[in-house]
């Protein structure tokens, strides 16, 4: 028997703001938190816009001096988790130290601390790099901080699976708990690469949307025909997971049940995913098996969804491959048309999303789809522009992630069934 695994605990910081209320209000309400890049000056560069966090003030969550040791990505990760703890009604005083673990994903790890120190190398030599640019840079300080900021002493781990990578943290976050490894999980992800090199690297491997600098919120728009790249975001979401009677135990509010996970690899291309879908296909079918449902009580699927001419029409593929002739009777939607790609954090923020359309009722919207390409197989029901009210409401969700590399990853929620 599989140990029961629920979501207790939410927080976020994103694009369309600070907490889970303000990004899940700009969701319903089909509001971009696409803008013009404030964070560098982009004179020199091709793309201008991205999804930015704005206005955070970190010192809400964390204490102004520890702030300073950490990197963009790491705040972002604290303020989350955060959130996440005090949603779940739990302190560090009340936190099992032992019995709780971390499970991050984090694409690229402090951007703009590496930015700065080759600066300082390149122009003053090693001696004048700054002393903490190691341990501001790696992606593994994001749980690393929060395990000291909770005092929580289980495993603190961090994955590295591209825009996959929060994905796979969930499902590594649900295997630990299932195996009674532990009791509880604070697991997500968190990403903060919106910087002169992050915009410029993927901008030369022309991946990211150029052509909408003068509308930003216009620019990331899934698939529809005018898409031509994703749009750079930023921030973190964390859930935090718990074994069912543990929750019980401790009259913790539940959210819903974590029920199923799916990840493999395409084993195709560095960058591209196979256009047929095989792989996010497998994953999907693995997640349904380990939920232990039928592929037809899945009523939404949260897209990956990235604007990108292959993604948008192989993932649909994926979605007809996975699901069959069901994929034309559930609503599909890629949040990043609001969000724009969060990279690492960009899974869990969209398990988050869909855990909270689940809660609501509501199936949040595509942005932009105003003309569908059909032509390249995208003719799924993509909840156009505007959210829809479920007429019964929903019982249950999956949120996929495919990463560069061929990382693929699929995570299933449902109600909760006493």
């Amino acid at each position: 028997m599989k140990r029961r695994v629920v979501v207790t605990g939410l927080g976020c910081v994103s694009p369309l703001g600070n907490t889970v209320e303000e990004t899940w209000d700009g969701i319903k309400n089909g509001k971009s938190g696409i803008s013009n890049i404030t964070l560098f000056d982009t004179s020199d560069f091709e793309v201008k816009i991205a999804g930015e966090v704005k206005n955070l003030d970190v010192t809400q969550w964390i204490d102004k001096k520890e702030a300073r040791k950490m990197a963009r990505f790491c705040q972002f990760a604290a303020a989350a988790s955060t959130q996440a703890v005090q949603d779940a009604g739990l302190t560090k005083e009340t936190i099992d130290s032992e019995r709780t673990s971390i499970v991050f994903g984090n694409g690229i790890g402090g951007f703009e601390v590496m930015e700065a120190s080759m600066k300082k190398y390149f122009e003053a030599g090693p001696s004048r790099m700054p002393p903490l640019t190691v341990p501001m840079m790696i992606g593994n300080e994001g749980p690393g901080n929060v395990s000291m900021l909770f005092g929580i002493k289980g495993t603190a781990w961090n994955l590295q699976t591209a825009c996959a990578s929060s994905t796979d943290a969930l499902g590594l976050a649900l295997d630990q708990i299932r195996s009674g490894r532990v009791d509880m999980c604070v697991a997500g992800g968190a990403e903060g690469a919106v910087t002169g090199f992050g915009i410029g690297a993927f901008s030369v491997l022309k991946t990211l949307a150029s052509n909408y600098n003068d509308k930003p919120e216009k620019a990331s728009r899934p698939f529809d025909k005018a898409r031509e790249g994703f749009v750079m975001g930023e921030g973190s979401a964390i859930l935090v997971l718990e074994e069912y009677e543990h929750a019980k135990a401790r009259g913790a509010k539940i959210y819903c049940e974590f029920v199923g996970y799916g990840g493999t690899s395409d084993a195709y291309h560095i960058t591209s995913p196979d256009p047929e879908g095989e792989g996010g296909s497998r994953a999907l079918k693995l997640a349904i098996e380990d939920a232990g449902i039928e592929k037809e009580e899945i009523q939404y699927y949260n897209a990956h969804g990235t604007s990108t001419h292959i993604n948008d029409s192989s993932e649909t593929a994926m979605l007809k491959k996975a699901l069959g002739n069901h994929a034309y009777n559930i609503k599909v939607s890629s949040t990043k048309s609001m969000t724009g790609h969060c990279l690492g954090a960009a899974g869990a923020l969209e398990a988050l999303i869909s855990i909270k359309a689940m809660e609501d009722g509501i199936y949040p919207p595509t942005i932009n789809l105003e003309n569908p390409d059909v032509e390249a197989g995208c003719d799924l029901d993509y909840v156009p522009n505007k959210a829809v009210k479920a007429k019964d409401g929903i019982n249950c969700v999956a949120s996929g992630s495919l990463g560069f590399g061929g990382h693929n990853g699929v995570v299933i929620f449902k109600k909760i069934e006493e």
